[in-house]
């Protein structure tokens, strides 16, 4: 496994040189994609150099170790580190899923349990925001529905890192958070003190770097304009400024109403329409490539139910992984980390198992 890093150090040359290129950086979009390929590899051949270095500093202590004392007194010790540096070379030359080191555009959407639904996809949002705060990620607003109780029918926020490391991007920490999320929790239109159980679904697409990477033909387009709605679909806007892009070859749909210029709001609609487009086309890229890929924690089932949020028990529990703390006013304030750690732990683990079949 470790033989291929020797290729790896040719590829990291060759893009070095690139990025010393200033025509490379007159394509903002390559320039990023080489980038983040160069921070992949960087990390990679660090890894590499500290293994190697152990294992020359182990041999040299098991050599002088017959004659002198001290230096075998090291040896427990080296052992232990070249295993650790070993494992951390193997995790990280694991292939990287390619988005890892996107943006993504993030979707709520209210399901089952009406306007208490409305309400927990509100305290979704909100629990991203922090979380993205957290990790210093920049968000913005794209559109959103409000229900009456001041919840959210439909909310749709774009998330932007800062790293050009993909093991640090906004994809790879939040791709595993697509699926149906269930709270268990008294509703405030609750006045029997019943605790209800209701749903919002969570849809995560990575971010489209440039126009050009998703072509779209104009001809395949159907644009309709109209007048926002509120709550209860009174109107709030004189103008039609609302808009829809209907997608014909896939059927794929994108309303924006959240700006009040319909130039923005077309703007916004085709941000969404080209990410949408593209987890499209590598969703069935993924499918005919690898049936392993259903017993990964990332699945292309957007139905999938994948965590619960209990509030009478401060319980919080992700059903693929086991994950379970008790820890939830914590979790709806943002500390997201470890339940997105043991997902990408898990599917780590999931890849080293395929890759084991496969040799």
């Amino acid at each position: 496994m470790f033989e291929s890093v020797s290729h790896l150090l040719a590829e990291q040359e060759d893009l070095q040189n690139q990025l010393a290129d200033p025509a490379v950086h007159a394509d903002a979009a390559r320039a990023k994609r080489i980038n983040r390929r160069y921070a992949e590899l960087n990390r990679i051949i660090t890894a590499y150099r500290d293994w190697t270095t152990l294992g020359g500093d182990l041999a040299a202590a098991r050599e002088l170790g017959k004659e002198v004392v001290e230096f075998a007194d090291e040896i427990p010790a080296l052992e232990a580190s070249l295993a650790k540096a070993q494992e951390k070379l193997r995790r990280l030359l694991i292939p990287r899923d390619p988005d890892d080191g996107r943006d993504v555009i993030m979707e709520i959407k209210a399901g089952e349990g009406g306007a208490e639904s409305a309400l927990f996809a509100a305290d979704l949002l909100r629990m991203y925001l922090h979380y993205a705060e957290s990790c210093r990620w920049k968000t913005e607003l794209l559109d959103a529905t409000e229900s009456d109780l001041g919840g959210y029918k439909d909310v749709q926020v774009a998330i932007k890192g800062h790293s050009s490391d993909p093991a640090q991007g906004v994809w790879a920490h939040l791709k595993y958070e697509g699926g149906v999320h269930r709270v268990q929790r008294v509703p405030a239109t609750e006045s029997q003190g019943r605790i209800h159980t209701s749903a919002a679904g969570v849809l995560i697409f990575p971010e489209v770097d440039a126009p050009e990477e998703v072509e779209i033909n104009a001809n395949d387009l159907k644009i309709d304009v109209f007048r926002s709605s509120g709550p209860g679909g009174q109107s709030v806007n004189t103008t039609d400024s609302a808009v829809r892009i209907t997608h014909l070859p896939t059927g794929i749909v994108v309303s924006m109403q959240n700006e009040k210029s319909q130039l923005q709001n077309r703007e916004a609609g085709m941000r969404v329409l080209r990410a949408r487009i593209l987890a499209k086309q590598q969703e069935e890229i993924e499918a005919e490539a690898s049936a392993a890929r259903k017993v990964q924690i990332r699945t292309v089932d957007r139905s999938e139910r994948i965590r619960t949020y209990n509030y009478p028990e401060n319980r919080i529990v992700d059903h693929r992984t086991g994950y379970k703390a008790y820890n939830l006013d914590q979790v709806m304030n943002g500390a997201l980390g470890p339940i997105i750690e043991s997902a990408i732990a898990a599917d780590e683990e999931a890849r080293l198992a395929e890759i084991g079949d496969q040799s």
